[in-house]
């Protein structure tokens, strides 16, 4: 069984509050991001990650399960439990191999520009520094061509630093 999908809906919010009304999840990875406005989401968009203590009946919910949510730092916004920007950033860092890149990017870079051209205020766990180290500048640079352009000083970047 699927849920309704997010064209039923004007917003991301919207669907993400009807479709997950009284479940036991918290948004995370992409649709944290959506939900806390730093990454619009597709168009015609099918899928939720949640994490969640069981696997769900919906097959277009990626139900992330967990063992515990004590450990998972959360925002609530409205009716539902969102994983942090710190939490969310960390985590799909975490999981950069199966991550949405452009989600990824393009939240790093709203981010940096919503804080005066800075990272300062996002906390990036040890193991995950030397990735976000690679990703910065092409986070910085995103609204300006993001991955596989050149930039002003002729550098090429690429999307492949796994």
């Amino acid at each position: 069984m699927i849920t309704k999908t997010r064209g039923d809906y004007l917003s991301n919010r919207a669907w993400f509050k009807d479709v997950l009304h009284g479940q036991n999840v918290i948004l995370c990875h992409g649709s944290a991001l959506e939900y806390l406005q730093l990454f619009m989401g597709y168009l015609n968009e099918y899928e939720i990650d949640v994490y969640a203590l069981e696997k769900g009946i919906y097959k277009n919910i990626n139900y992330r399960t967990v063992n515990a949510f004590s450990n998972i730092d959360t925002v609530r916004i409205g009716n539902l439990l969102c994983t942090s920007v710190n939490q969310t950033i960390n985590d799909m860092l975490d999981d950069f191999n199966n991550t949405d890149e452009q989600a990824l990017l393009e939240a790093l870079n709203e981010y940096y520009h919503m804080n005066n051209q800075s990272f300062r205020g996002l906390v990036i766990q040890t193991r995950n520094i030397k990735l976000f180290e690679n990703i910065k500048n092409w986070a910085i640079e995103y609204n300006d061509g993001g991955i596989g352009h050149n930039d002003r000083a002729g550098n090429t970047y690429v999307s492949n630093i796994r």
